[in-house]
């Protein structure tokens, strides 16, 4: 796929996630079949910039290229501000966060807040594509801010007359964060109305799934977050199938057993022994989720004190799994629940 300049595998993109998206986790997607990988959100508050948290998010040493790193506020100037100074360590790409719909960022009028202030909007979008004019700069917002203001249109048009060369749209307004069912109608819509790349987000959790929104929305990719939450092997999932119109073989244990193994590895190295240890829980309880006697393991595995202790743990559920059966046993066989 071209994408605003670059070369991509293909036309799904892992969405950014606060406290997901770190380089181990991008580095992994883009391995399992992602054509690109947006940075989890950086502030745009010069203050912060030698803060541990925020030179860890604009970490990216040794990632596949292109690098897409994520701005957020709610100042024109601090957000062009940002935009050069993380195009000046790296970013090949500039993502502006207007999808966002945490208290805390919403609360200081940022992220998906800013679609209640469409004149705001135009005077951030104008002046980050003015402050980093050879680089693409991107946007991701949502269908509005509640059920009776979608006005995801208004704000698109205002994008491209900006100069931003692509939109990723989710399927939700901001009050609804993560409820309900995503709808498409107006990604479509969007898609109808401007001429730059429109991005299609929002509970796309099954190859079948992906194949049905990219028909009814006419996107021209899909970006899955939380549904790649572990289960990386995703996006190979949904390129084989949208490729050939069937279906991987299901993965074996042993290969989602090493997977995880490399992934808790990347993560200690990453943050370190300490606070490696404690990120890895969330993923590991995200790789087990719906699997027969995960329950009982993660509740055991969180209650460990050290590294050696989680990595025995995760070795020992998965060479149980092993003797079991040749591949993945879940709970439920809705995949959609999985993803919740």
């Amino acid at each position: 796929m071209d994408f605003v300049g670059f070369k991509l595998r293909n036309n799904l993109f892992v969405a950014p996630m606060a406290g997901v998206t770190d380089r181990p986790f991008r580095q992994l997607c883009k391995k399992m079949g992602a054509g690109l990988a947006v940075s989890e959100m950086v502030t745009s508050n010069s203050l912060l910039y030698g803060s541990a948290k925020t030179l860890r998010r604009a970490n990216h040493d040794g990632e596949v290229e292109p690098i897409s790193v994520q701005i957020a506020g709610a100042d024109p100037r601090m957000m062009a501000e940002a935009a050069r100074h993380n195009v000046d360590n790296g970013a090949q790409i500039i993502d502006i966060n207007m999808g966002c719909p945490a208290k805390k960022v919403c609360n200081v009028m940022a992220g998906s807040a800013l679609m209640q202030d469409e004149p705001l909007v135009g005077r951030i979008l104008d002046a980050v594509v003015a402050a980093v004019p050879d680089t693409p700069v991107t946007l991701k917002f949502r269908t509005g801010w509640n059920l009776a203001n979608r006005n995801a249109p208004a704000i698109a048009r205002l994008a491209e007359s900006a100069g931003v060369r692509a939109v990723a749209i989710h399927g939700r307004t901001r009050c609804q964060q993560y409820t309900g069912a995503a709808e498409y109608d107006t990604i479509a819509a969007v898609k109808a109305l401007v001429r730059i790349p429109v991005i299609a987000n929002g509970d796309i959790t099954t190859p079948e799934k992906a194949l049905h929104v990219l028909a009814v929305t006419g996107a021209d990719g899909l970006m899955i977050g939380r549904a790649a939450q572990g289960r990386p092997w995703l996006f190979r999932e949904i390129e084989h199938y949208l490729k050939t119109g069937e279906h991987l073989p299901p993965a074996r244990v042993g290969e989602i057993h090493a997977i995880l193994q490399a992934h808790l590895e990347d993560l200690y190295e990453f943050y370190g022994r300490e606070t490696g240890f404690r990120v890895a829980r969330k993923h590991i309880a995200w790789y087990t989720k719906g699997l027969v006697g995960s329950a009982a393991f993660r509740h055991h595995m969180n209650q460990l004190p050290s590294i050696e202790l989680q990595r025995q743990a995760v070795n020992d559920f998965f060479f149980g799994l092993a003797e079991q059966h040749e591949h993945l046993q879940y709970i439920t066989t809705i995949k959609e629940e999985l993803a919740a």
